[in-house]
């Protein structure tokens, strides 16, 4: 079904094994529809976690739930054992959870820098009163702000369009702009929504080794959605498949792409 993938481990560190996100037993509805039905699964800290199935699966209905835009009728979800379970999406960024979208939601007439800047901004503390006298706390913050925008724009190769409007790059390299926004943040966990969509089989590959050196450089977990199958089996430690809002596999890339439930969700044997 898919190509056969390398064997790969998260880093070695202290806190290799502990979970940093645990999903269990969450359901989401809308009407009579069951979009996520009874789904668990855990990331350990450091993992790449491939989420897969076909379309209308559940994977963005599980994005848009961790990130507060749906809310579940049952189960719990935690970050770093921390209730997510309620929160709205303002806290759930604050909490260290970021994302980007598989439609682009740049902002177009900003520069890049600028675009890295906001994403910075929304985890940053200050007020209007403090923001118009510029007070010293300020000013070091607004240039701690710029100096991780820079640090992010060196690490993904945008320093020739550091200045440039959003709008009017490439696609491959607009979607690095979002990608590197999402880090602006320094989040625990990143969700990142078809990556690979519209990028040429080049692209493709570059962007695998990008989302490794993500992981190890700026140590983050990351939760992979995405069609491409190749690159899910190349980069994911792990690999989680939903159909018609259930979990129906688990494992490693080589037990997942060999599971006889998964093969007939992607092939249609038995659909309806």
């Amino acid at each position: 079904m898919v190509a056969q993938a390398a064997s790969r481990s998260a880093p070695e560190s202290s806190n290799a094994s502990a979970l940093i996100l645990s999903v269990r037993g969450v359901s989401v509805r809308f009407g009579g529809i069951v979009a996520l039905d009874g789904v668990s699964f855990t990331i350990e800290n450091g993992q790449i976690l491939g989420l897969i199935g076909p379309n209308g699966a559940g994977k963005t209905t599980v994005f848009n739930l961790l990130t507060g835009v749906y809310q579940t009728i049952g189960g719990r979800m935690s970050l770093d054992a921390s209730n997510l379970v309620g929160l709205k999406p303002h806290e759930v960024a604050a909490a260290g959870i970021a994302r980007t979208f598989q439609n682009l939601a740049l902002f177009g007439p900003q520069s890049v820098l600028d675009n890295l800047r906001i994403g910075a901004h929304a985890h940053s503390s200050g007020d209007f009163v403090s923001d118009t006298l510029r007070l010293r706390w300020v000013r070091r913050q607004e240039a701690a702000v710029t100096q991780t925008a820079w640090s992010l724009i060196r690490m993904l190769e945008l320093d020739e369009v550091a200045l440039r409007p959003a709008a009017g790059l490439p696609l491959g390299t607009r979607k690095r702009v979002e990608l590197a926004r999402a880090l602006a943040g320094n989040p625990k966990l990143l969700l990142l929504d078809e990556p690979a969509g519209g990028l040429n089989h080049e692209e493709v590959g570059e962007l695998g080794a990008l989302i490794r050196r993500i992981r190890d450089e700026r140590q983050v977990t990351v939760l992979l959605v995405e069609h491409h199958m190749n690159l899910v089996m190349s980069v994911s430690d792990k690999v989680v498949a939903l159909d018609f809002g259930r979990k129906i596999a688990e494992g490693t890339a080589a037990e997942v792409q060999q599971d006889e439930a998964v093969i007939r969700a992607y092939l249609g044997t038995g659909r309806k």
